[in-house]
């Protein structure tokens, strides 16, 4: 598994010289992996079918027990799959769709996004899922903003990312928190504790925090806005990350844990209330949109707050069915979402309340469509039709809530039937003008749509195909036991039967009079642009409002007032601490110096005080170097030669610098006030004679410390070399000693720029 990731990202690495190729054969070039790996975990299939998990691990940090460790089994195969085989198929597609323009950098960001979420269904340390979880949100920004000169891309990328990523906050909290409770954060760990974990104190925060990562990421309602706007990528994002992939990780991880925090009232409730909300908000909100990926984003939307549903609900027949319809919408909305794009690419337009007769123009791309809006609608013989029937049957044997639970499922239902037909009948077979001349679609453009619209025909009539072997192994995951799985298109005549034939009257019906509701409905317009949507941009406002507010009055930019009160809190502080804690301060017998140590203090305190005192800008400069050489002094008095010898050198070159620097700066100029001068002298004695009375006391604590006894022992061990204080700087604090040469070549580098801009302005 770890191979399969490194193939991944190593694909990514080459994305973009594979770039400068003509995008069409880079697409076919990049897809090879993906449909590599395809192959490479079927060849799992049968393995996890037998009932098999397969691990693997590598110690990552593990002084905080996180390991680098995968987690195969039925759940996790079924998503590696849809991920690789549909990803197959997008890089394909994306070949095709940005012909015209160079597709490295791109290319490179679907390459990460592939390797994230293949990461994220794999990971088997909570800490791990988290990073690759985090790196999703992170490569969807890029994909978002790919046409990032549109300001409309830039703002629903960043809206994306920081709505999914304080939700990744949250699932972060809730895993350590989950971590603590269940006393490991490796999830196979975790999968066998969960009635410890749901009897902790702790249970109750980390399940709250991991249903905002959840929901955040799986676009629940109030969340759920980030996704319509996100419309604004390129066609194969939209297809592959808010249709397949992306959009259910919070679906995956809410079945991943399910046998750990699932079951609980708590649980209940929340996922199938929030759940419900979203499922039947996003089918009513798609049939009235008329852009063709609004249309669809609504619809996963709906899709999605299906799949949190049944999972809330949590019985056996209602988790079969979230499995079942996670791999049936993939398949017809990743077929619609590639169609949308062709659409938009060939005609320039995505409008799908305009009858446009496309049939008889890309007649393989409107069957493909109708392959896929034919199971949208969960019509036989397709999966879709599957996949509806058991929704029905887990709200009907639903526990709790009564009718609600399957009025809600067929109400969300009825509206996806309508907008289903909406999509397809009016673009493709609408109106009665002329059609457009004939056009064959390129092969990348319709072997993606025409692929996964066949899938959904095949499985609906021989659902042996997936039942025994990817639903009943993610079942089995998500339940935590195993279940006899057998699909089928017909169950006889019984309640879900029924309710089916009135979602397709009451569908036709709606279909029918869409445009009149529309129009009775356009003042709830009013209250809609109050909602969710809003709230971001009002938070969003205010904290930007906020943040230029406590610039001004923090960053103001005047370098002097910084310093004023970093020292002011210092000095203040540390007196207090100094004169009223218990820390029993001694401070040793001054008179005690020899003449030698005080002739040396003297100087440097008289070499200060000139420094501050002087008229002259030279005097001041040899008063800071006659500081500096008696500080040298210091070392040669008290046996460290070497460190004298680096002062002088630095005081001298320091000395040098300023004397050919100063000649050209104006001469001194009082600007402050008597009264700014005495404070400021009064901050600066403070300041200094608090770092006198630490020097001074630290001297007679004594030599308890155990850092001189461990630098002495490991210098030449572990340093090679004899001068400990060389090995300290270049070994024990090379970090240090490398930020310090960063520092300074910045400043350097800063200081060459001025130079050439004042070059420049001269010329």
């Amino acid at each position: 598994m770890l191979f399969a990731l490194s193939a991944v990202f190593l694909m990514a690495m080459a994305a973009p010289w594979l770039g400068r190729l003509p995008s069409r054969m880079a697409g076919w070039v990049l897809s090879l992996v993906p449909l590599a790996l395809t192959f490479f975990f079927l060849g799992k299939l049968g393995a996890v079918a037998d009932g098999r998990t397969l691990t693997e691990s590598w110690p990552w940090v593990p002084g905080l027990g996180v390991d680098l460790s995968f987690y195969l089994d039925g759940l996790s195969l079924m998503f590696t799959l849809l991920i690789t085989g549909v990803g197959t198929l997008i890089f394909i597609y994306a070949g095709r769709y940005f012909h015209e323009a160079p597709a490295g950098r791109f290319f490179l960001w679907l390459s990460v996004f592939t390797g994230a979420m293949l990461g994220l269904v794999l990971a088997g340390n909570l800490i791990t899922l988290f990073v690759f979880w985090e790196l999703t949100s992170i490569s969807s920004y890029f994909l978002i903003a790919t046409d990032h000169k549109k300001e409309s891309a830039r703002k629903a990328a960043l809206q994306a990312l920081l709505v999914t990523g304080l939700g990744g906050q949250a699932f972060l909290a809730g895993s350590l928190l989950l971590g603590m409770a269940g006393g490991s954060l490796e999830i196979a760990d975790l999968l066998t504790r969960g009635e410890a974990v749901r009897s902790h104190g702790l249970y109750l925060p980390a399940l709250l925090l991991i249903l905002a990562g959840a929901f955040t990421k799986s676009a629940q309602v109030p969340f759920h806005f980030w996704l319509p706007s996100a419309m604004e990528a390129p066609t194969p994002v939209s297809a592959f990350l808010h249709s397949v992939t992306m959009v259910k990780a919070g679906v995956y991880l809410l079945a991943r844990l399910s046998p750990v925090l699932g079951g609980t009232e708590a649980w209940t409730v929340t996922v199938a209330a929030i759940g419900c909300v979203t499922m039947v908000a996003g089918a009513v909100m798609a049939l009235f949109q008329s852009d063709m990926k609004r249309l669809l984003a609504y619809s996963t939307v709906n899709a999605l707050g299906t799949m949190v549903f049944l999972l809330g609900i949590g019985t056996e027949t209602a988790v079969k069915a979230a499995i079942v319809y996670v791999l049936v919408h993939s398949l017809y909305k990743g077929a619609l979402f590639l169609v949308a794009g062709v659409v938009d690419h060939e005609t320039g337009s995505r409008n799908v309340t305009s009858p446009r007769r496309l049939f008889r123009k890309m007649p393989i791309i409107a069957s493909s469509a109708v392959l896929a809006g034919l199971s949208m609608a969960g019509l036989p013989p397709f999966f879709g039709y599957i996949g509806k029937e058991l929704i029905y049957e887990g709200a009907l044997k639903a526990p709790f809530a009564g009718f609600l639970l399957p009025t809600a499922a067929v109400t969300a239902n009825l509206f996806l039937f309508a907008t289903a037909a909406l999509l397809v009948l009016r673009p493709f077979f609408g109106g009665t003008g002329e059609t457009p001349p004939f056009h064959i679609s390129p092969p990348e453009f319709f072997l993606g749509p025409a692929i996964l619209g066949l899938s959904s025909l095949a499985v609906g009539i021989f659902p042996g195909l997936v039942d025994s072997t990817l639903i009943a192994g993610a079942t089995k995951s998500v339940l935590a036991r195993e279940i006899p799985v057998h699909l089928a298109l017909w169950h006889g005549i019984n309640t879900a039967f029924l309710l089916g034939i009135l979602t397709f009257g009451a569908g036709v019906l709606l279909y029918a009079f869409r445009d009149s509701l529309e129009r009775c409905l356009q003042g709830a317009t009013r209250f809609a642009a109050l909602g969710p949507a809003r709230w971001y941009e009002w938070s969003l406002a205010v904290l930007n409002g906020t943040a230029v507010r406590q610039t001004r009055l923090l960053q103001h930019g005047r370098l002097n007032l910084y310093v004023l009160i970093l020292f002011m809190t210092i000095a203040g502080l540390g007196l207090y601490t100094f004169f009223r804690g218990e820390g029993g301060w001694v401070l040793p017998n001054l008179l005690d110096a020899r003449i030698s140590e005080a002739t040396v203090a003297g100087l440097i305190l008289a070499s200060a005080f000139l420094s501050i005192a002087s008229p002259s800008r030279l005097a001041a400069v040899v008063a800071m170097g006659g500081v500096g050489y008696g500080v040298a002094l210091i070392y040669v008095q008290f046996g460290a030669p070497d460190v004298a010898m680096t002062q002088f050198a630095v005081e001298t070159v320091t000395v040098i610098l300023f004397v050919l620097v100063i000649h050209r700066l104006p001469s001194y100029v009082r600007l402050s006030s008597r009264t700014s001068r005495m404070r400021d002298g009064i901050i600066a004695l403070g300041t200094g004679g608090l770092m006198t009375l630490l020097v001074l006391a630290v001297l007679e604590t004594g030599n308890e410390s155990r850092l001189s006894g461990f630098f002495a022992e490991q210098a030449y061990p572990e340093g090679h070399g004899r001068n400990i204080v060389n090995v300290i700087l270049v070994d024990f604090r090379a970090l240090d000693t490398m930020g310090e040469i960063t520092v300074l070549s910045l400043a350097g580098l800063g200081v060459y720029g001025l130079l050439k801009i004042r070059k420049r302005k001269e010329g």
